[in-house]
């Protein structure tokens, strides 16, 4: 067993440098030559697969980064043994906690580099993750044993380890558990690029994560993510709190992960950004065991897997969630919908994805809770996304943001109104198929919902035709209790459109594939659009 222990304390957070939200991560200019030599040792391994392995090594060489002293961070996960009732939702901030990891000798960088091209390297990281976790119960099921039965060859994963160990500590004003965390993202949207629609089951683009939390603005309270990948959402929301020189003890954070294999990459994420979040003791489904079933959050953040069908049994249709009516069997848009309502706080806010048929499909259950959750007054903004933002999916998606009392101090009353944004004409493309909404993008976006927010009397002072509009019940109604922004934002000042015909072409055949019970009036202006467009 263990000869040396090393400790790592455990005391505050590190926050990431604050002028580069984005993966683009300028300043790291090892990472690209990084990336291509961890992908170039891939050989024929799944990129899937192939992400556990490469994360996992990362996730070693920060626990054994020691030259900070003490390496700075709070406290990682809660005690395994702690009891799972109300109580632990009802604290009004987390404190930070001081905790040490225990780094036995065999687990050491050091010791595994130093060992990396024998013929039982696999067999060595794997016991080093179990040691670890034995010496770490607050790690327990959270490590990778994958390397010695994955097929990848003991003289790649010896390169492997030389290539992580080359990591470029020098002419950074950050710690080395903050570089490693910006090398940890940087890896995950790579890799979340490399799968494709895979890579979106645990990935969120970081434009829409930033979206997200600059919109819901959590200062202080719960915040609860129920599908909650690698946690990224949790990661920017500290983020938030560090940029806006909040207390980062004032933020609770849960969530829950179905994917065992994410629920390891949030773990280890969380570990190395230095934020302690409840995601209970296990990868579960959140529809058949709701590990967070008592807790009713200030703030809900979330990007559901969209449509997802055969999501559940008979049985489960008969849940208290369903307030609004039972979810359809073949569609679990509104089934996370009204779990996140059912999570909400008397005064809680919600801001999550959703695909875009949600906004309006007629026909179905789908349709008759859409229009209960807005006779309910819930839905305070829907946002358009641009398409191509995703690397899972090419469908139009949008942002919900549903509020539980628009009376709220905190803002202006907004009883009976809701703010709809078009920002499908937003975004730059990065590459021949993904598309990235920029930082300005961002704040134009996020204003004119605060913006609007804060204004009372003059709250239409903050609407600009064809982007922003506001409605009251009574006219979402009259659009059949549609959610699409275009039907109410208008159209922009002729010499502000900038065409662009490729989008237009294919966000019309999409509209055209999604919406088969689309009414007569809507068809003709389609028509009316199709020719526009080709002459």
């Amino acid at each position: 067993m263990a000869i040396n222990t090393s400790k790592i304390e455990e005391t505050s957070v590190n926050s990431l440098d604050e002028t580069n939200h984005n993966l683009a991560f300028s300043s790291l200019t090892f990472g690209p030559k990084l990336w291509s030599a961890a992908d170039r040792l891939r050989g024929h391994l799944d990129a899937a697969e192939y992400k556990h392995i490469v994360l996992g090594l990362v996730f070693l060489r920060f626990l054994s980064s020691t030259d900070d002293a003490p390496l700075k961070q709070l406290a990682f996960g809660f005690n395994d043994n702690e009891p799972a009732d109300r109580s632990r939702y009802l604290h009004k901030s987390c404190s930070v906690e001081k905790r040490s990891f225990e780094v036995p000798e065999e687990s050491s960088w050091q010791f595994l580099r130093d060992r990396a091209h024998t013929p039982s390297i696999g067999l060595m990281l794997d016991r080093a993750m179990e040691t670890l976790e034995h010496s770490n119960p607050n790690l327990t099921g959270a490590l990778p044993r994958i390397f010695a039965r994955t097929g990848l060859a003991s003289s790649k994963l010896g390169e492997l380890i030389d290539v992580i160990s080359e990591i470029d500590f020098t002419d950074y004003n950050e710690s080395r558990a903050d570089i490693l965390g910006r090398v940890y993202e940087y890896f995950l949207g790579h890799f979340a690029s490399t799968e494709g629609k895979r890579g979106g089951e645990f990935y969120t683009p970081p434009s829409i994560v930033r979206l997200l939390v600059e919109m819901l603005e959590p200062f202080s309270g719960t915040v609860y993510d129920p599908c909650c990948g690698s946690g990224g959402l949790f990661i920017q929301s500290q983020r938030f709190i560090d940029e806006h020189g909040g207390n980062p003890g004032e933020l609770r954070l849960f969530g829950q992960e179905s994917n065992p294999g994410t629920w390891r990459l949030a773990r280890m994420n969380m570990a190395i950004h230095g934020l302690k979040v409840d995601l209970g003791l296990k990868a579960a489904d959140t529809f058949s065991e709701d590990l967070h079933s008592e807790l009713r959050a200030d703030y809900i953040l979330a990007n559901p897997p969209f449509n997802m069908s055969d999501w559940t049994i008979e049985l489960m249709l008969s849940d208290s969630r369903w307030k609004f009516g039972k979810p359809n069997p073949g569609n679990a848009n509104f089934a996370w919908i009204q779990h996140m309502i059912q999570h909400l706080s008397p005064r809680g806010r919600a801001g999550f994805v959703m695909a875009n048929g949600s906004l309006s499909v007629q026909s179905g259950s789908d349709g008759d809770i859409r229009r209960a959750i807005i006779d309910a007054d819930l839905v305070d903004c829907v946002v358009s996304l641009p398409i191509q933002l995703f690397f899972n999916t090419s469908i139009p998606v949008s942002l919900w943001f549903l509020t539980r009392d628009k009376s709220d101090v905190r803002y202006k009353d907004r009883r009976g109104r809701t703010l709809f944004i078009d920002a499908r004409q937003l975004g730059t493309m990065v590459d021949r198929t993904h598309r990235e909404l920029t930082e300005d993008d961002v704040s134009v976006i996020a204003n004119a919902y605060l913006d609007w927010c804060h204004l009372d009397g003059k709250r239409k002072d903050a609407l600009e035709p064809g982007f922003s509009a506001e409605a009251t019940i009574e006219e979402i109604r009259h659009h059949r209790y549609a959610l699409v922004p275009g039907r109410y934002v208008g159209f922009a000042p002729r010499e502000s459109i900038q065409w662009d015909p490729h989008v237009l072409r294919k966000e019309l055949k999409e509209i055209e594939q999604q919406l088969a019970g689309i009414d007569t009036a809507s068809r003709s202006a389609l028509a009316l659009l199709r020719e526009l467009l080709h002459g």
